[in-house]
Order: C-alpha cells, then sequence, then structure tokens
C-alpha cells in the first residue's frame, strides 16, 4: 500500500481482517467480554444510563440497577463491566452502547476504548498490530481473527480504528498489552 497509513502496524502488510457481525457472526468479541472501563468511560456512561437502560437485555438491565456497570474485578487497572448469561452486560444483538452512539451520530461515543479498538492492540513497546491466530502467540481463536476467513486487507477493514488509535495522545489512554504492562 503507496498511501502513508494513520497507524503503522507491525502485521500490517500481511493481516487480514473482516468484521462479519450480522452476517454469520453473532459478536463473539461480547461473549464473555468483560471490557475495562476508564473512569471518563464510567461517568460517560452512567449519565447516560437511563438511555441506555432500555435498551439492554432484562437481565442485564437487572444487574446494573443492582450492582452498577462495574464489577470488584479489575485487570490491568481497570475495573470490568459485568458478564450475564455469558455476554458482556452491554450486549443485546450487538453492542447497545455503540447503537446508541451510531445513532447519535458518532459509534465510539460510549463504547470503551479497548473494544472501539478491536482488534487492534498495542504491543509491549507500544508498537500497534491486528490481533490474528498464530501472530504474537494470539489465544483468542474467533473467526475474525484467523486470516485464512477473510480476503480484505486490516489496514483497509481498519481505517477507522486505526484513526482512533492514532490520535490516542495520552499513553494512559492505551489498552494495555495482554501482558498487563502499560506503555508510557
Amino acid at each position: 500500500m503507496s498511501a502513508r497509513l494513520a497507524l503503522p502496524l507491525l502485521n500490517g502488510a500481511e493481516a487480514t481482517f473482516e468484521c462479519t457481525f450480522g452476517r454469520g457472526c453473532d459478536g463473539k468479541c461480547c461473549q464473555n467480554g468483560r471490557p475495562g472501563l476508564y473512569d471518563d468511560e464510567q461517568k460517560r456512561i452512567k449519565k447516560h444510563l437511563k438511555k441506555i437502560l432500555p435498551m439492554l437485555r432484562p437481565a442485564a438491565r437487572k444487574v446494573i440497577e443492582e450492582h452498577g456497570i462495574i464489577t470488584r474485578r479489575v485487570r490491568e487497572g481497570l475495573p470490568l463491566a459485568p458478564v450475564i448469561g455469558g455476554w458482556c452486560v452491554f450486549f443485546n444483538e450487538g453492542c447497545v452502547l455503540h447503537k446508541l452512539g451510531a445513532a447519535e451520530g458518532d459509534k465510539y461515543r460510549y463504547k470503551p476504548i479497548q473494544c472501539s479498538l478491536f482488534p487492534l492492540l498495542p504491543d509491549d513497546d507500544g508498537n500497534w498490530y491486528v490481533r490474528q491466530h498464530g501472530y504474537k502467540n494470539e489465544p483468542w481463536d474467533l473467526f475474525c481473527l484467523a486470516p485464512s476467513n477473510s480476503n480484505v486487507p486490516a489496514v483497509e477493514s481498519l481505517q477507522e480504528e486505526m484513526a482512533l488509535a492514532a490520535s490516542l495522545s495520552k499513553p494512559s489512554r492505551k489498552p494495555a498489552s495482554r501482558n498487563g504492562k502499560h506503555r508510557g
């Protein structure tokens, strides 16, 4: 690709990715997904709960009403969103936070940054890459992370996510690599 990428990717030359949500995938990245929530993300979600709650599954709504939007579990210094019935509490035939933001003109408005960036991840040195089966010991076996399941170059399909990652100027807002080390 001759154009300068918004974000250099370690495996950008060979990575493929195509989100097939609604076209064979029912949102597997949200199954047992427990995104960590930064303080500002928690505040934004809490501020708009009146709009969010009616969109949730009944069991998820009950969990949030009784226990809030985070659990006592912490990963990489961030409290985690609850899981109910095997799915992220914000999942209801897709991400409720994504759907609400998109309806308001910004699909990232309410969505946690680590969900918004998927499948991009920085490594321990702060270099970004596309999560793929067989690359950097990727543990997740999602269909969309298998290079053989798509002919779409990730550098084409992930332009918005790459631009979002490139815009993260504060190192504290970059999600930690899978081994939990934050980059400075």
